[in-house]
């Protein structure tokens, strides 16, 4: 039987690069600094792939790997991976999520003390022969009894927190998919928005990805929200602070600093904005992940998951490929897609922090297996908030367990109007929320939302608009999509005759931007605007 080929175009640990070479099946080249007209040349020979963060995997790089089976990324982003492309040739994309947990914790914490005590600053001063000047210039920040604002409770926040609370800090944290049991045991005060959690805070750190919801997610408007003097720290992803606004809330005095690994456009610019500050700031470039011990986990983690695929077909993290074999696969996978944009749709129309999320099933398809369908309707709401690979069919259960989300599955006899149907519902205390779908002839479909019936695709680019039920609503939201330019593909109406109130579900060609969604929510009848990308 011939070798399987693994090329290994970024430096990743000797450990991993020996656990490979060592295999009896495996023949193993490392390539590092391949041009990417270099790569397409010689990816056609290869079985697998293993890359950082330099390597691009670009759709053409995926069209010339005509034998490519498998990507491992050897850290956690995969913004360096066409995930579409990979998964339409049926490459398995896996990455390392575990690997840098406790280095970026430890660099984050590291870069809140470093600015509380003008580390950095004071440093240049000592070797500038400036040390009586700087011991009266540098008065630091005691952190004890200091209220912390941490974004994102994901296992590195988690991990800052600890840390934290060690040193007698207050933590809040912000996580929509937190539940209060894991709060709780993790001893914080959970806010149930970027806001709350943000107030009266005197220091905050991020730990959340980077998407259309996080963006800017600090901005001039929620640093006024933080007291007086507070600090700024943010090791995920440079997009995540306004750093204009940023500046300007240092320079009011209402700001006392920052310290940063990740900036918005990297490497930054030797003018940054923020660069010119004389006290409370540390800078480092982008050494989340740099400590010998979490290169080599990484290393050694790829290496394992691809060694594993390749010679058992074992599949761990992987991002775009469930866990099942293929008869399994044959038999429920016209349902996957259909689970997965329920999950989707349910985090981004139901209630934040829930408790539970239940899966139940009705009719024919209570007769099939649905463990995997009810994982993979998990796995869409979770990766509606961790959309950068941390979450997959393999790990979502142990995550939501990390997070206090009870998970629970149910069959129900009673009949329906279809002939099968499958529900998600999340729960808060005794709130509950519900999304609907089923199958009509092959097409799978949006059914229900909120106990309201609808009949939309589950893929597109949406607008749930919550209104008045009285006339003229409807004209007025398709006239101003209209005005901006944003083709209506389908529109399901639903009314809710108790409340007074009906549900618009419309599906767009484009994406909406944030400026029609204002003007909607503002308008005279209309309740809440919700946009929903699947």
């Amino acid at each position: 039987m011939p070798k399987q080929r693994i090329l290994i175009s970024d430096p990743i640990s000797e450990k991993g690069v020996e656990l490979l070479s060592s295999h009896p099946e495996l023949d193993v080249d490392v390539n590092t600094g391949l041009s990417p007209e270099e790569l397409i040349k010689i990816i056609p020979s290869y079985h697998g792939l293993i890359i950082r963060s330099q390597t691009k995997v670009t759709a053409e790089v995926l069209d010339a790997a005509t034998e490519l089976k498998a990507v491992g990324r050897a850290g956690v982003g995969v913004d360096n991976v066409d995930r579409d492309s990979a998964t339409n040739k049926g490459v398995i994309v896996m990455n390392t999520p575990t690997g840098n947990t406790i280095s970026t914790a430890e660099l984050a914490f590291t870069l809140m003390l470093s600015t509380a005590r003008n580390i950095g600053p004071a440093h240049a001063e000592v070797l500038s022969g400036n040390f009586p000047a700087a011991r009266k210039a540098y008065k630091g920040i005691e952190l004890n009894n200091k209220r912390l604002a941490v974004i994102g409770m994901g296992r590195i926040g988690a991990e800052f927190t600890k840390r934290a609370q060690a040193f007698g800090m207050h933590v809040v944290g912000y996580d929509p998919f937190l539940t209060q049991a894991r709060a709780d045991q993790l001893k914080i005060e959970l806010a149930s928005s970027p806001n709350e959690a943000l107030t009266g805070a005197d220091v905050v750190t991020l730990h959340v990805p980077l998407t259309d919801d996080t963006k800017h997610i600090i901005n001039a408007e929620r640093l006024t929200l933080m007291n007086k003097g507070a600090l700024v720290i943010n090791c995920a992803r440079g997009g995540l602070i306004d750093e204009d606004a940023l500046k300007a809330a240092i320079d009011s005095g209402h700001i006392a600093g920052c310290g940063l690994d990740v900036y918005q456009n990297e490497p930054p610019a030797s003018d940054h904005v923020l660069f010119s500050l004389p006290k409370h700031i540390s800078f480092t470039p982008h050494l989340g992940a740099s400590t010998n011990e979490a290169q080599e986990n990484v290393g050694i983690q790829v290496a394992e998951q691809l060694r594993d695929f390749l010679t058992t077909g074992e599949i761990r993290n992987a991002i775009n490929m469930p866990s099942l074999d293929a008869s399994a696969l044959k038999e429920i996978g016209g349902y996957l897609d259909l689970a997965n944009s329920l999950g989707r749709f349910l985090a981004k129309l139901g209630p934040t922090n829930p408790d539970a999320i239940r899966v139940s099933y009705h009719g024919d398809i209570t007769e099939k297996d649905t463990s995997l369908i009810s994982r993979t309707v998990l796995t869409g709401y979770l990766e509606a908030a961790r959309p950068d690979g941390q979450v997959n069919i393999v790990n979502s259960t142990a995550v939501a367990h990390d997070m206090g989300l009870e998970v629970a599955e149910s069959i129900i006899n009673a009949s329906t109007e279809y002939s099968e149907l499958i529900i998600a519902e999340l729960s808060k205390g005794n709130k509950k929320f519900r999304v609907a779908g089923t199958i009509i002839g092959q097409s799978p479909r949006i059914v229900g939302i909120d106990h309201l019936y609808v009949d939309t695709n589950i893929k597109g680019h949406f607008l749930i608009v919550r209104n008045d039920d009285r006339p003229g609503i409807v004209g007025l939201v398709g006239s101003a999509l209209g005005e901006a330019g944003l083709n209506i593909a389908n529109l399901s109406l639903a009314r809710n005759k108790s409340k007074g109130d009906a549900l618009n579900v419309i599906e767009l060609d484009t994406a909406p931007s944030n400026e029609i969604i204002a003007q909607l929510s503002a308008s005279p009848g209309v309740l809440s605007v919700t946009a929903v990308k699947i």
